[in-house]
């Protein structure tokens, strides 16, 4: 058990649930934040403190925005005394050809998958300074590393999180804070399931050969890859073991990228 804390964005629910989970699990008080502000929300930091016997708060917070995004930082400190383990994983997605590519869309995703990562690192820095110790885990994707076509802003900001990562890392080498990344392939999310009757409709295709043939067709393994995956990767980078990894990127893709 630690009494450090860990704030993970964008997670109350897929990835980043998963990893608040699995910090919570290895004992960090958590906080979970999204842009909404429920009752279910705070239910759900509830509901994992009971899991875990560690603490955990819910705090809203517009990734779109600079100020909301440091403040989810300050507001971490301000609660727990401390913000450890930063794990940058708020994202959104839009499919189009770069020349019907809403302006509008661009900003937002270059704003949340992007921008966000630099203004809650930026914030957190500071503290970890301060206690002498920090990690800080983007979650980037397959995506990062590859591109594919109409998906221009999310493959322009998931490399430009590669391009952060690095920095951060040489940056902070000699202050006890790493910084890297992982990058999924395509992880078995609630989002991801809600696709899979669209894409059997459109490809006239059974649930089993479109995710192995059309979702899977660039994971070697033909299998998703898992939140519990995802998860016990980022506990593994906050551990005292990945002290000496640090600007670097960790796939997490079946084989994606090793084409």
């Amino acid at each position: 058990m630690t009494t450090k804390t860990a704030v993970v964005t964008g997670s109350n629910s897929g990835i980043g649930l998963g990893a608040a989970h699995a910090l919570a699990a290895a004992g960090y008080n958590v906080v979970i934040n999204s842009f909404s502000d429920r009752p279910e929300d705070h239910a759900l930091a509830r509901a994992i403190s009971e899991r875990h016997s560690v603490r955990v708060a819910y705090i809203k917070a517009d990734m779109s925005s600079g100020a909301e995004c440091r403040a989810l930082v300050e507001r971490t400190v301000d609660y727990f005394g401390s913000v450890d383990v930063l794990v940058n994983n708020a994202g959104i997605q839009f499919v189009a050809p770069v020349e019907e590519f809403p302006s509008e869309k661009w900003d937002a995703i270059i704003a949340i998958n992007l921008t966000s990562a630099f203004h809650t690192t930026a914030a957190a820095i500071p503290h970890m300074k301060s206690a002498g110790w920090g990690r800080i885990v983007n979650i980037a994707s397959a995506h990062g590393l590859r591109a594919s076509p109409f998906k221009s802003a999310y493959v322009a900001a998931k490399h430009g999180v590669l391009g952060l990562t690095k920095t951060v890392a040489l940056e902070l080498a000699e202050a006890h804070i790493t910084c890297n990344a992982i990058c999924p392939g395509y992880v078995l999310t609630p989002l991801v399931e809600a696709q899979i009757p669209d894409q059997m409709k459109a490809h006239n295709m059974d649930r089993e050969t479109v995710i192995r043939e059309v979702m899977l067709d660039k994971q070697a393994t033909k299998e998703f890859a898992t939140v519990e995956q995802i998860g016990a990767t980022v506990v593994f980078l906050a551990s005292d073991a990945a002290a000496q990894i640090t600007g670097t990127s960790i796939s997490v893709d079946g084989g994606w990228t090793a084409e």
